[in-house]
């Protein structure tokens, strides 16, 4: 595409106009391995200092996390959503699948290195939940640690999809982030609340699937330039996303309703 039609798409800011990492983030992608693995080491380090230790309260430093990380995503949420809506319906999804822009256009191309960091910056979340002994799941641990390899391998190929897979998290992380926030501050959000976000990331991940399928159906029918190993992986990752995304759904949201019935139903 050329340059006036990427203006139709998206005014760039001034801020936004800074210059392209993108060889430096490629040269250096497999550190994400070296960090993954230093995330793992870290929380099994703190799991066993905070063994015998009280937890920390961390109110005050968790809201300005979460209200930091949700006013992130929801710029982020914006700017790509504007992009890749007018791509949609200007281009179509079939473009939409095999566009570059979130490595060519200057403002997704901004927000898609910060995208690639904010995967690395949210390793914090785990600390909250190790300082203030919470349960730590295998989604929670497995989830992070992959993303970020995920991530920095997928910018480094320039994939099909990118956008749509930075566009939907950018999204899902401004309601998640904000639902936090609210937690935090010790307020009461409705109880549906926190179904529906896992709903919205369960649709993520089945969207996130659906494009790695179409982008290997469409591989030879637009520029896509995607090589089968990156198509696979693409696939193979959000499909166990959905799968763990979707057993979380189950046994937080049903299956306890199904066990306080039965204790219910015991003591009358």
């Amino acid at each position: 595409m050329n340059d006036s039609f990427e203006e139709m798409l998206i005014h760039t800011y001034e801020f936004e106009k800074v210059k392209d990492i993108r060889p430096f983030l490629c040269e250096y992608w497999t550190t994400s391995f070296l960090l993954a693995l230093i995330y793992l080491i870290l929380i099994f380090m703190g799991q066993r200092y905070m063994k015998d230790r009280k937890r920390f309260n961390l109110r005050i430093p968790l809201t300005i996390w979460s209200f930091s990380l949700a006013i992130f995503s929801i710029l982020g949420a914006v700017r790509t959503w504007k992009y890749l809506g007018a791509l949609l319906m200007l281009g179509g999804l079939k473009n939409s699948l095999c566009h570059h822009g979130f490595i060519t256009n200057p403002t997704v191309r901004f927000w898609s290195v910060l995208f690639v960091f904010s995967k690395i910056v949210e390793f914090g979340d785990t600390a909250f939940i190790i300082l203030r002994k919470q349960q730590l799941l295998f989604l929670h641990w497995f989830h992070h640690s992959t993303v970020l390899v995920y991530t920095s391998f997928a910018y480094k190929n320039g994939g099909a999809g990118g956008c749509w897979f930075m566009t939907m998290n950018y999204g899902v992380h401004a309601v998640m982030y904000s639902y936090y926030t609210v937690k935090a501050l010790g307020l009461k959000p409705p109880r549906i609340l926190p179904m529906i976000i896992t709903t919205l990331q369960i649709t993520q991940m089945f969207v996130g699937a659906s494009v790695g399928i179409l982008s290997f159906l469409w591989r030879k029918d637009c520029a896509c330039h995607n090589s089968e190993q990156y198509l696979f992986w693409t696939f193979a990752m959000y499909f166990a996303y959905f799968a763990l995304f979707l057993n979380f759904f189950y046994q937080a949201y049903f299956r306890t309703v199904q066990t306080k019935a039965k204790v219910k139903a015991k003591s009358q």
